[in-house]
């Protein structure tokens, strides 16, 4: 149209109040209007929060307060708010409300409230007859437990937080002793897999007693009279020791090494002793140190035979209670000077009946290397090689099992071996393991048996045989999967002939992984160690405690941690995670919960014929010859 009829048209137009396009002043029309849309967050502890307006503009929200998506929307615009990403770390779950509408201002109405996800923590409680059970979650939460059944702490946990159920107050009237499984772990759902198993105890059970012996280290023993029991006696302090328990109960020890009364010398000793309960008696050897054996004729008993003085040698008793010996070490060192004796390894074997010595095969001689023959036959020419620090088993059928220690090679260098031997009918047989020494561990899969698999060399491991026969093995010193040399944390089990690698590291040195004490859990296990003692009590459970190894902080030392193993699972069930402790040893002759020996290597250990378990001896900054008893 014409300039004078456009003109006269927009007048028209802007008297009736119209719109239309190019009738503005600059002659473009109007920019459309639009708004922002936001609101309020609250309640918001976790990271990763994302909102998102119409199902494509997102935003991310790192606090609570306001918040403003960064695309406005036009003027009578649907707006949609929701949440495309929930929090975690901890896990939240958000809600909005007002998030929907028409836009015909800016939107600050929207809002998010978070709230964290928790979840209850609870199991079930069995054996409960007494009073005053307090159960404690993460340290903090208390739970008074009455009556057997199921439990529920009162404050949940975020999702994804760990939890850690202890025993806090064990119950009276009985005194009972209470024991969590599955007691630890990380929550994602609701927790009713604690289990609290509670049984009657009598006092001074699980608890340990300082029998007999000093409280300082390096005492010279007091031997009185040949065959005689007498308060007053007491074997010499020393390490290394050789043990046995008789068919009724008596605890026997032999040998070891010590330091003589001059303190300028150690030395090793052959002095034998019983201990009956109540007293000790010097039954045999010499009371002093260095001697030699009396080896006589063999397969004959003597009164005057009697091995030479040794440390370190494997021991049995057989099905009618005598006392046997393989091996072991002898040497001597002058402290003030820098010069000893080159040790002296032993391969004989001996057997202790009716207060007689008979020497029973092996060779007189020293240092004498091994005669392996044909693996898995039986021969009289078969032979292990001298070594120190074997382990050793007897199973169901009454046969000895010899495995592993250190010796001499064929130059006279110190290895050590990993192989195993059966002694039966009164020959040897070479059944697993290498002729060869040094060798590095074949693991395989973890809990799966293999022809192939095999523990690496060791010594000074321990050992024992479950209810069924099957032989167990743990630690040492020794070489790992890779060969390296170090102390070792892996329990073995061999059953059916077959190697099986249970738990621990495959690798040497390892620290200690406690968890709490007094709880099952799949991941605690005792720290890497070498000269550790060990039992079997009447469930058929396994108990550790001590040796020279690494803690929990992963400081090499001396320890004394007891450890149960039961189900599958290890327990730290008292001592101390941190290595080099001192011994608490309270009152003579009364049991305490707050005695515990000191942190040693290479003591010895029996259980008598109650299943209690006894503790004798070993060294850390010296030698002991304190007698403890752990009642269970």
């Amino acid at each position: 149209m014409g300039n004078g009829i456009k003109f006269f048209v927009c007048m028209l137009a802007s008297m009736v109040v119209l719109t239309i396009p190019g009738c503005n002043s600059g002659g473009s029309p109007p920019p459309p209007t639009t708004y922002t849309i936001g609101g309020t967050v609250s309640g918001l502890s976790g990271t990763g929060l994302v909102l998102q307006d119409n199902g494509g503009n997102n935003l991310l929200v790192s606090t609570n307060g306001a918040f403003t998506f960064s695309t406005p929307i036009a003027s009578g615009g649907a707006y949609a708010i929701s949440v495309l990403t929930q929090p975690s770390s901890p896990a939240q779950s958000c809600a909005v409300t007002n998030g929907s509408g028409t836009a015909s201002a800016n939107v600050v109405s929207v809002e998010v409230t978070c709230t964290t996800i928790t979840y209850t923590i609870g199991g079930i409680v069995s054996g409960l007859s007494g009073t005053g059970l307090v159960l404690q979650d993460d340290s903090t939460d208390n739970l008074p437990v009455i009556t057997d059944g199921s439990f529920t702490f009162a404050t949940p946990i975020a999702s994804g937080g760990a939890y850690a159920v202890t025993v806090l107050t064990q119950p009276t009237g009985p005194v009972q002793s209470c024991v969590v499984t599955n007691g630890s772990g990380t929550a994602d759902a609701d927790i009713t897999s604690v289990q609290v198993a509670c049984t009657t105890v009598t006092p001074g059970h699980n608890e340990w007693t300082w029998v007999s012996g000093s409280d300082t280290v390096n005492q010279a023993g007091s031997y009185g009279t040949l065959g005689t029991a007498a308060p007053t006696n007491a074997p010499w302090s020393r390490t290394r020791g050789m043990r046995w328990t008789d068919k009724s109960g008596n605890l026997w020890l032999f040998g070891g090494y010590l330091l003589d009364d001059t303190e300028e010398e150690t030395e090793d000793i052959n002095d034998l002793w019983k201990y009956s309960g109540t007293e000790w008696t010097w039954m045999g050897g010499l009371n002093v140190p260095g001697s030699t054996g009396v080896y006589g004729t063999q397969g004959t008993p003597s009164p005057t035979n009697v091995p030479g003085a040794r440390d370190s040698g494997a021991t049995w008793t057989d099905a009618n209670g005598n006392l046997w010996l393989f091996g072991g070490i002898y040497s001597f060192q002058f402290l003030h000077v820098t010069w000893c004796l080159a040790p002296i390894l032993y391969n004989d074997l001996w057997e202790y009946s009716a207060g007689q010595w008979t020497w029973m095969g092996g060779s007189d001689l020293g240092n004498q290397t091994g005669v392996y023959g044909t693996l898995g036959t039986a021969s009289p020419g078969n032979l292990p090689g001298a070594r120190a620090g074997a382990v050793t088993w007897t199973d169901l059928s009454g046969d000895f099992w010899l495995f592993g220690g250190a010796g001499l090679d064929s130059t006279e260098t110190y290895v050590s071996f990993n192989d195993l031997w059966k002694y039966s009918a009164g020959e040897w047989t070479w059944v697993s393991g290498s002729n060869l020494a040094n060798q590095a561990g074949s693991y395989g899969t973890q809990g799966t048996a293999a022809p192939g698999n095999v523990p690496g060399a060791r010594s000074h491991a321990v050992s024992w045989t479950d209810l069924s026969g099957n032989l167990w093995l743990f630690g040492g010193d020794g070489f790992d999967s890779t060969g390296t040399g170090g102390v070792l944390n892996d329990l073995w089990e061999y059953s059916g002939g077959q190697w099986t690698w249970v738990s621990g590291s495959l690798s040497a040195d390892q620290k200690g992984t406690y968890g709490t004490e007094g709880v099952a859990a799949p991941g605690s296990m005792p720290g890497a160690r070498a000269g550790a003692v060990g039992w079997t009590d009447g469930a058929g459970n396994y108990w550790l405690f001590g040796g020279g190894g690494f803690d929990s902080t992963g400081t090499s030392g001396f320890l004394n941690d007891l450890w149960e193993f039961s189900a599958g699972e290890w327990i730290w069930m008292g001592g101390s995670n941190l290595a080099g402790q001192t011994g608490t040893y309270g009152t003579q002759g009364v049991a305490a919960p707050e005695n515990i020996p000191g942190a040693r290597d290479s003591a010895v250990s029996w259980t008598d014929g109650a299943g209690n378990f006894w503790l004798f001896g070993g060294e850390s900054a010296g030698f002991f010859n304190d007698l403890w008893e752990y009642q269970q």
